[in-house]
């Protein structure tokens, strides 16, 4: 019976962590991340944004990270921080609401883990908001994220 046991949590273990996402979800107010599959909420996280987090990303350095729909479009390996996988922003309408006052649209923005070397660190730095306008989770959560995003995947970003 033990062995039955065991081999089920296995399965169930396995099976949960073979998730492909077809949609993420951020709600920034709640610092929120989900991985949804089959449109069920598979995975949620704790995650954080950048010291100026209300309303959508309106130029580059002002802290925001972007609201609406994206999509995840590469995945980077190597970066400066624990994984990143980057958000689609800025889109055609981005480009042109910044163009139309003059300043840049900024871009590089990333789901990312914890800045390298400081992995440890999660339980201090994922207390407030750090980015420059990125999401970041702990390096755990980004694993998860990592092994359930195909490129590309939709991400929608809400308030």
């Amino acid at each position: 019976m033990k062995g039955k046991i065991a081999l089920t949590l296995s399965l169930l273990c396995f099976a949960h962590s073979a998730v492909t996402a077809d949609l993420v979800r951020v709600y920034k107010a709640e610092r929120k991340l989900q991985i949804l599959a089959q449109g069920k909420v598979v995975h949620e996280f704790k995650m954080v944004l950048g010291p100026n987090p209300v309303g959508h990303k309106q130029q580059e350095g002002d802290g925001k990270t972007p609201e609406g729909h994206y999509l995840l479009d590469f995945k980077k390996p190597n970066s400066s921080f624990y994984k990143a996988i980057h958000i689609s922003y800025p889109n055609a309408h981005d480009l042109a609401a910044a163009k139309k006052r003059g300043v840049s649209a900024g871009g590089q923005i990333m789901i990312h883990g914890q800045p390298n070397g400081f992995g440890l660190f999660a339980a201090v730095t994922q207390q407030r908001d750090w980015t420059a306008g990125c999401i970041a989770l702990s390096n755990a959560d980004m694993d998860t994220l990592w092994q359930a995003v195909n490129i590309p995947t939709p991400i929608e970003i809400l308030p």
